[in-house]
């Protein structure tokens, strides 16, 4: 165990000019972009709480992207709480696009939005979020999935495809149109990944089919599709942990290292909990200045297993799989700026 995680998650600033002993950044399903200088990093909270950093280790708070909720949150999920889930922030031609979730807890009484921006800068004159709306919605009795977690990626042609869902019947991916803001007709769906669900789960219960977080990375060729499996959230019975699998297309289908398709049930291991750290999940990944990184939140043992963000280097295999040190994460420690 490192001297860091000794401390409940403060950091030993030796030989540097930071506080003795400064506040880590703890968030849940952490997503970033870049713009100039600056890193973004947004995550699940009130309104949807964001920072920015010139170098991925110390964050500012900048607040909230919401100031009030979504008009349109408690129609698609009555008992939203002003708590907005699992953000993504995707770019295309100039603007932001803030892809968010709500939903009862535990239910698939859900609903994914999006408000847009063209800069990410809270200092900027022309910062403004305009909320587009809900993209989708799923409604428990009527849907076997969840609308939650969504991803946005650009396949090859340039065409936007949103993969989400949590628990019920898996990930799903389906086609957007050329606003990015609805779903493009005829309507296109696919199932990329699920788990068993046993027979005559009732379809109000997400069953216990743990698997979330779809997030879709385009490398040397492939699509690769991670994931989080098992239970987030459970202090040290968390057993959370991010497998992938690759395909040619974006639709899948996804083969994980042995040949299996994530839709049925298959999944590579990338990283999982160990004593420091008992799990962690709900990644995202990127390439900042030609290096690879995946982001994700971890639960900390000797802090009392409470969730702190991770960015950890992402190195590629010879048969180019994803690869992630587990040492990285006591070596990676951030910091909440005042």
């Amino acid at each position: 165990m490192s001297l860091v995680s000794r401390f409940t998650g403060c950091v030993l600033a030796l030989a540097t000019t930071l506080p003795a002993c400064a506040a880590p950044v703890d968030v849940h399903d952490p997503v970033m972009a870049k713009e100039g200088s600056k890193y973004y990093l947004f995550s699940t909270g009130p309104g949807i709480t964001f920072y920015s950093s010139s170098d991925m280790k110390s964050w500012k708070p900048e607040g909230r992207v919401f100031p009030g909720e979504p008009a349109w949150a408690k129609k698609a999920a009555p008992t939203f709480n002003d708590h907005i889930w699992a953000p993504d922030i995707y770019q295309h031609k100039g603007k932001y696009y803030l892809y968010y979730s709500v939903s009862g807890f535990g239910l698939n009484t859900s609903g994914i939005g999006v408000t847009t921006n063209t800069t990410l800068d809270p200092r900027s004159p022309n910062y403004k979020w305009e909320d587009q709306g809900m993209v989708l919605q799923s409604v428990p009795g009527r849907d076997l999935w969840n609308a939650i977690d969504s991803h946005v990626i650009d396949d090859e042609q340039g065409t936007p495809w949103m993969s989400f869902g949590s628990f019920w019947s898996g990930l799903k991916l389906v086609k957007l149109d050329a606003s990015r803001t609805k779903l493009a007709e005829p309507q296109e769906w696919h199932t990329i990944a699920r788990r068993e669900r046993p027979a005559f789960t009732p379809d109000l219960h997400g069953g216990p089919a743990a698997i979330e977080a779809p997030f879709i990375m385009k490398k040397n060729g492939w699509y690769y599709l991670f994931a989080s499996w098992d239970l987030c959230c459970k202090g040290k019975d968390s057993t959370y942990k991010v497998v992938v699998g690759r395909a040619k297309l974006v639709t899948g289908p996804y083969l994980d290292r042995k040949g299996v398709d994530m839709a049925k049930g298959g999944g590579s291991l990338v990283i999982q909990g160990d004593r420091d750290w008992v799990g962690l999940g709900h990644n995202s990944a990127y390439t900042f200045d030609g290096k690879d990184y995946m982001v994700l939140h971890a639960y900390e043992t000797a802090d009392k297993y409470k969730q702190k963000l991770k960015v950890l280097p992402m190195a590629w295999d010879g048969e180019g799989w994803p690869t992630v040190d587990s040492a990285e994460l006591n070596r990676y420690q951030s910091v909440r700026l005042p």
